[in-house]
């Protein structure tokens, strides 16, 4: 299990804006190619582990404070279905 965890930590932090975007198609998530482009760039080079939930809850604030709390709760969504 923790090599899967690994594996998807991983991509989360090497992700560019239109795997985001491939995804948040993927789960019915509402994403601007803008938005997908920012969060991206953010991500890219963090050491974020999304199944630990205070790091999570981090980096969704990160991401409210970039593209507004809509599109941060949209994101979450994601990540959680990553997470199961």
């Amino acid at each position: 299990m923790k090599l899967l965890q690994n594996v998807i930590n991983y991509k989360i932090n090497m992700i560019t804006g239109d795997e985001l975007l491939k995804y948040a198609k993927q789960f019915n998530v509402q994403l601007s190619k803008s938005n997908a482009h920012k969060i991206a760039t953010y991500l890219r080079g963090k050491q974020v582990n999304i199944f630990d939930d205070a790091e999570r809850t981090k980096l969704i604030k990160a991401v409210a404070k970039i593209t507004g709390p809509e599109t941060a709760k949209e994101i979450n969504r994601i990540f959680i279905q990553f997470t199961k």
